[in-house]
This record gives structure tokens, C-alpha cells and sequence, in this order.
């Protein structure tokens, strides 16, 4: 969602659209986000519930490994029960791309210079094409080809971009179109120059990853800058941002980093300071108790929470509801902007978790009357 004034407008790449089940991706469709399952596909009621909490945080698209033939035999299950699109990743084996297409799939990840034979190549496309996939080329660093090693001697933006060039290729020959792309690496610089040089050389969606970014700080922080960067300059259509922790994780960092650029809007976006001895409340177990407790909300508002009045009065003017920190343990609750009433400490949690769901609430209840088409 683009904001009219000019400093704060984003003007997304143009491609083409294609679709992940019944979730376009690309074109003028939202940007969406994605996570990975980690745990075993084998298991299905443990995916399942796994894919029922990323999809509760907001994920969009979700993908799970198929290495087995036993996982291809649970995916059937989990494609049926997931109320979202499923990606089977797919490396190597193309036997298991054909199961996984069967069983379901809304996309396949796979790069097709890896299945073998043209032959084989040609049969995956076919059970795509057959059962309403789209694919994703997934190029990465760590796993180019050797004769791109060999001919650029080392990862570079050059071989990524020629190593998804070849892939496209393979799936264009075949006259398959509903394919998107990625180029990731771990070297923030790495992905961002070959994320470019994709972006001025292909029409197709492009999928934004920074691999192996690291722990939930780290990896938070290194995706932020490079995908970050990349969708303010308009690139990117659909993201996952990769952490070693746990999937739901990378949901909320997504959609953060999307409410950050103003590309998408979903639950309680809160404004809060880093706290001083001004604070007429402890800010941060405020803020982390709030953030707990509002995870459910999904219609999209803001909250201000501040510690005193030096920025408070400021920012809540520009916040659905807020909060500042005064003394004697009173402070004051702004409504859309306007200073309301005062709240004492020991009701301040509980009084703004309820005004935040009444908000909610009515903004939900409004959207759905303007739904409603007239008579």
C-alpha cells in the first residue's frame, strides 16, 4: 500500500502473475509471505499443526520437503487438510516431483538442470501442467553448478543469474510460463547484486531470500537490510525470510518488514519508545506483554506506547490508540489522536488490550457492512 506523499512511495517491479494454488503472486497482487516446515514430512498431524500456526501468524504460502517417498505419501494428507497453498520442495529426485504434483502440490520447487534428463525434465512438467503447479527455480549459492564455479571461480552475481537463466530456459522450452525465481546467498551483498541483475533481465515473479541468515537477531537483522533494500526499490513478490528459529518466527519478521515499507498491513503495528528514567511505566515488559497478548489480532491498527510526555503527545496523534506515561502511576489514553481519559497502572495492561479488540472489532465490523453490496 503505497502512501500519496512521494518520499514514501514504493513502485513495485512490473511482471507477470502466476498463481500458488488460489495465491497470486506477482503482478499487481500483494506481496506474500512464506515459511518452511521443520518438521518431519513423514509426520503428518505434527506438519499440519506446524502449518496451522504459521498460517494463525499470517503466512500466505507455506513449503515442505518431500525427500522421501514416505514423505510424497504424507504430503497427500497434508495437502488436503492445509487451508493454504503448499510447496513441495523437491531437490534431486524428480520421481518425487511427479508424486508431490500428484498429491497436490500447489508448486514445485525444484531446479531442472538438477532431475537428470530431458525426458525427465519433460515428464515434471507435464505432471505440473496436469495438476495446476507453478514452479520455483531456486538458485543458491552454496549449491551452484561446477562448470559456473569453474568459469566464474567462485559464487558471484553472474553465475546466480546465469545458473536461473539456464533453469528458465529449460522450463521455456517446454513451453511452461508459471514459474517464479530465486537467487539467494547468505552474503547480503551476493544476493542483492544478483537480485538486480534478475530484476532488469527477466518478467517473471521473483521470490526474496536471504539463505542461512542465522538466529533470530542475527538473521532478523541481515534480512531486513538486503530484502529490506531490494523492496524499497521495488523488487520482490513474494518472501521468505530464513532463521534458525522456529517458522512462525519468520512469519511475524516478514509481515514487520512488509508493515515497515507500508507493502502490507496485518494486526497491531505498535510504536514504542526504548524507554529512560523519564518512563512513568516500565516500557519494555509494557510493550512485550502487549505484544503477547495481541498476537490474535489481525485487523490492521496502530498503538503508541510511550514512557512520558517529551514524544508521547507527538506520536499518539498519529496512532489509532495511545498511551503515555505521567505521574502519581496516572496516564493518559489517547483515541484516534485526541487525548481521552487517564488509566492507573495497575488497570493500564488490561484496558489497552481491551480497547485494542473493541478498535478491532469495529473496524472489522465496518469493513464487513461496506462489503455488503446495496439493495
Amino acid at each position: 500500500m503505497n502512501d500519496i506523499r512521494p518520499w514514501r512511495t514504493i513502485e513495485r517491479r512490473q511482471c507477470r502473475q502466476i498463481m500458488v494454488g488460489n495465491v497470486p503472486v506477482g503482478g499487481d497482487a500483494p506481496i506474500t509471505v512464506q515459511t518452511m516446515t521443520n518438521t518431519p514430512t513423514e509426520d503428518a498431524v505434527a506438519t499440519l499443526n506446524q502449518i496451522q500456526r504459521c498460517e494463525e501468524a499470517g503466512a500466505d504460502i507455506i513449503r515442505v520437503s518431500c525427500p522421501t517417498k514416505e514423505a510424497t505419501a504424507a504430503f497427500g494428507k497434508i495437502t488436503k487438510a492445509s487451508r493454504i497453498p503448499i510447496v513441495a520442495d523437491i531437490h534431486f529426485h524428480y520421481k518425487r516431483a511427479l508424486e508431490a504434483a500428484d498429491a497436490g502440490a500447489a508448486c514445485l520447487r525444484i531446479n531442472p538442470g538438477n532431475i537428470g534428463s530431458n525426458e525427465r525434465i519433460a515428464e515434471v512438467i507435464r505432471a505440473a501442467k496436469a495438476n495446476g503447479c507453478s514452479i520455483r527455480i531456486g538458485v543458491n549459492a552454496g549449491s551452484l553448478e561446477k562448470d559456473l564455479l569453474e568459469k566464474y571461480g567462485e559464487p558471484c552475481p553472474e553465475a546466480l543469474v546465469e545458473s536461473a537463466l539456464d533453469h528458465i530456459k529449460l522450463l521455456q522450452d517446454h513451453d511452461f510460463h508459471e514459474f517464479k525465481v530465486a537467487v539467494k546467498a547468505s552474503d547480503v551483498f551476493l544476493a542483492v547484486a544478483a537480485y538486480h541483475q534478475l530484476a532488469e533481465t527477466v518478467d517473471c515473479p521473483l521470490h526474496l531470500g536471504i539463505t542461512e541468515a542465522g538466529g533470530l537477531i542475527g538473521g532478523t537483522v541481515k534480512s531486513s537490510i538486503g530484502m529490506g533494500s531490494l523492496l524499497w526499490a521495488g523488487i520482490g513478490d513474494t518472501i521468505r525470510v530464513s532463521l534458525s528459529a522456529e517458522p512462525e518466527r519468520e512469519v511475524k519478521v516478514g509481515f514487520e518488514m512488509l508493515k515497515a515499507l507500508g507493502l502490507r498491513t496485518r494486526g497491531v503495528r505498535v510504536v514504542s519508545c526504548p524507554s529512560c528514567s523519564r518512563q512513568g511505566f516500565d516500557v519494555i515488559r509494557t510493550v512485550e506483554a502487549l505484544e503477547a497478548r495481541l498476537e490474535h489480532i489481525k485487523t490492521p491498527l496502530s498503538l503508541s506506547v510511550l514512557g512520558c510526555v517529551v514524544n508521547g503527545p507527538g506520536e499518539a496523534r498519529e496512532t489509532d490508540i495511545g498511551l503515555t506515561g505521567g505521574g502519581n502511576g496516572k496516564h493518559m489514553v489517547y483515541l484516534s489522536g485526541v487525548t481521552d481519559h487517564t488509566v492507573q497502572s495497575e488497570d493500564m495492561l488490561d484496558h489497552i488490550v481491551e480497547l485494542v479488540e473493541a478498535k478491532a472489532a469495529a473496524l472489522e465490523a465496518e469493513a464487513a457492512e461496506e462489503a455488503v453490496p446495496a439493495v
